[in-house]
């Protein structure tokens, strides 16, 4: 069931009065003389005014909201809200990475670019673009990773690290996965003639869809650099993988935890 936008939010009104510890979770909690919150619990202690100014900037994180209009609406440094926005996407990728490690079952495969400028021939061959690998195991995760080419070598490595042998891969019919048959069952559909196989069924409409969603998603931050980008990646991985659990709370156990 989706969460609704209402008890997305709501989850942090006892965090936000003190009631329950942002770190264990445990409601026996008092207040110092400092005004910070202590969990007679695990022991840990927290300044009330700072953790309410790291909800509403995580707030702003979960909505997606650029990190300079954060700040201007909280009123504080923009330097802070980067600084929250980006352990965020950090511990965000870690936890991506180890969520990824091993796929299985029906996988599609596919590439996509972003990013850059159009030069050149479009999609594979794109100049200035970041080349990404996704792996979506159907009815289940996606798994992104920023590659260095589209060789063979390059992707199977991925792939192999990332899938249990055995596993029923679908691709279009690029041949840098002509190989994948040392892996497991490999089922190729054929773009030029149909999207989906009419005969066999096969298809990597859910990986495609990913795209889709990834790049409609990006578009709220105008821009990426480079640099940054994969954890900005890592971020909408995360986002997909979880759509259907109360995100904003997860997003405060990543942070606090």
């Amino acid at each position: 069931m989706v969460i609704g936008k209402t008890s997305q939010l709501s989850c942090a009104a006892n965090f936000l009065r003190g009631r329950k510890c942002i770190f264990c979770g445990s409601y026996a909690t008092c207040r110092t003389h400092r005004s910070y919150v202590k969990c007679n619990h695990c022991r840990r202690q927290k300044s009330l005014k700072q953790l309410r100014r790291e909800i509403a900037i995580i707030r702003g994180f979960y909505q997606m909201q650029p990190a300079y209009r954060v700040a201007q609406e909280l009123g504080i440094a923009y330097a802070t809200v980067m600084r929250v926005y980006r352990q965020l996407r950090e511990t965000i990728s870690d936890t991506a990475e180890e969520e990824g490690k091993c796929l299985s079952g029906e996988i599609e495969i596919d590439e996509s670019y972003f990013g850059g400028h159009r030069k050149g021939n479009r999609g594979r061959g794109a100049a200035g673009k970041s080349v990404v690998l996704g792996l979506l195991e159907r009815d289940g995760r996606v798994y992104t990773t920023v590659v260095d080419n589209v060789s063979a070598a390059e992707l199977l490595t991925h792939i192999k690290a990332r899938t249990r042998k055995g596993s029923v891969y679908y691709t279009d019919t690029f041949h840098s996965y002509n190989s994948l048959t040392r892996f497991g069952v490999h089922r190729r559909v054929e773009h030029r003639v149909h999207m989906v196989d009419r005969t066999t069924h096969n298809h990597i409409n859910g990986i495609e869809g990913f795209w889709s969603y990834a790049k409609h998603l990006l578009y709220n931050y105008r821009g990426v650099s480079r640099y940054y980008f994969p954890l900005y990646l890592k971020e909408i991985e995360y986002r997909f993988n979880h759509r259907d659990e109360n995100l904003f709370k997860l997003f405060i156990t990543l942070y606090f935890h």
